[in-house]
């Protein structure tokens, strides 16, 4: 048995269902929502490589890699982006949160709230993680506040680390929140979601 299996999470109306193929239609539909591969900090695929996107997912999934799932509303299927578990380390209990993005209409709403709500409780509660990483662009400045209104902490700077859609190289910056920061963490997260309904 993998140390990460396919499972559907659900909560607040959304739900993380294991990416397939079946789900390119709405990838593709969610990404030209603000046609989101035009922003060269992020890993969002172009209306023509949707299916290439999943295909290379489901390979990772399959060499247990990383665990891909479409983010969708759960009263009517629609996708409504998509995130994943990657670098999945199981001799050392550690997961990291990326490849995620979301239709324009989606964001700064509940949705990624939620979704890290529920990986968090997955990757922590449920798989007994040590530690949950992050890692994103030197320049993607809404990513990184975004982590750290989490609790997650900086670790550092990779340097020279990566290429960016455009070609440049870009540098990576770290964060991870250990299991003994979780329970703040997650009061946090919680808090959050209680503002949005009430407001």
């Amino acid at each position: 048995m993998a140390f990460v299996e396919p499972v559907t999470l659900r909560s607040g109306g959304i739900a993380l269902v294991p990416l397939s193929l079946a789900h390119e239609d709405g990838l593709r539909a969610a990404a030209a929502d603000g046609e989101l591969w035009r922003l060269r900090v992020t890993s969002v695929p172009e209306p023509r490589e949707t299916r290439a996107y999943v295909e290379t997912a489901l390979a990772m999934r399959e060499a247990g890699h990383r665990l891909a799932f479409a983010v969708t509303d759960e009263a009517s299927g629609t996708v409504l982006g998509s995130t994943s578990y990657h670098d999945i380390l199981p001799a050392v209990r550690r997961v990291e949160i990326g490849y995620t993005w979301y239709a324009r209409r989606c964001q700064r709403t509940h949705v990624n709230t939620t979704c890290k709500l529920l990986l968090l409780e997955h990757a922590f509660d449920a798989l007994g993680c040590h530690v949950v990483g992050w890692r994103t662009d030197n320049f993607n400045f809404e990513s990184q506040r975004a982590i750290e209104r989490l609790g997650a902490r900086k670790d550092g700077v990779i340097r020279g680390h990566a290429l960016r859609r455009d070609g440049t190289i870009r540098d990576t910056v770290m964060y991870s929140l250990r299991a003994g920061e979780w329970p703040e963490a997650r009061a946090q997260l919680q808090y959050l979601l209680a503002r949005h309904r009430a407001a």
